[in-house]
């Protein structure tokens, strides 16, 4: 079997999120996914759970982080293309989420970051590994 991930969310309401993340270009999983949870498809690897309060307090004993105040993680998904970027940055912006920074072009790689409904922060990017200087392909690699 080929290795995926699965993305936990915790959200508060699971209709609202799930036509935020259709928003994305997530396709909705209906055999993962029902009033408590939604499977969102991003790619055949990589999935996110969308999981209602409740339905993720069965999966973990610890407080459940209010995202909006708090980063508990910083999500990257990467895009074939810098359009294909700010369409996806415009799209979360359009449907609700929030702008955490502009284009952010570093030249090899180009991105943009928003949080979603709840607060979870995602940045989408499109790298040109050909077009990245050697200098900086050096200091990105640990000591």
């Amino acid at each position: 079997m080929e290795r995926m991930i699965f993305v936990n969310l915790p959200v508060a309401d699971v209709a609202a999120s799930t036509r935020f993340y259709e928003a994305l270009g997530f396709k909705r999983n209906p055999d993962f996914s029902n009033e408590q949870a939604s499977g969102m498809v991003w790619s055949d690897s990589i999935w996110v759970m969308l999981l209602g309060h409740d339905f993720y307090r069965t999966f973990t004993p610890k407080t459940i982080a209010d995202t909006r105040s708090t980063s508990a993680a910083l999500l990257c998904l990467s895009c074939a293309s810098r359009d294909e970027v700010d369409q996806l940055g415009a799209a979360a912006l359009a449907a609700g989420g929030r702008e955490l920074h502009g284009a952010d072009d570093k030249g090899f790689m180009y991105g943009r970051a928003f949080d979603d409904l709840d607060g979870h922060g995602w940045e989408v990017m499109h790298m040109d590994a050909n077009a990245k200087p050697a200098e900086q392909h050096d200091a990105a690699v640990p000591a």
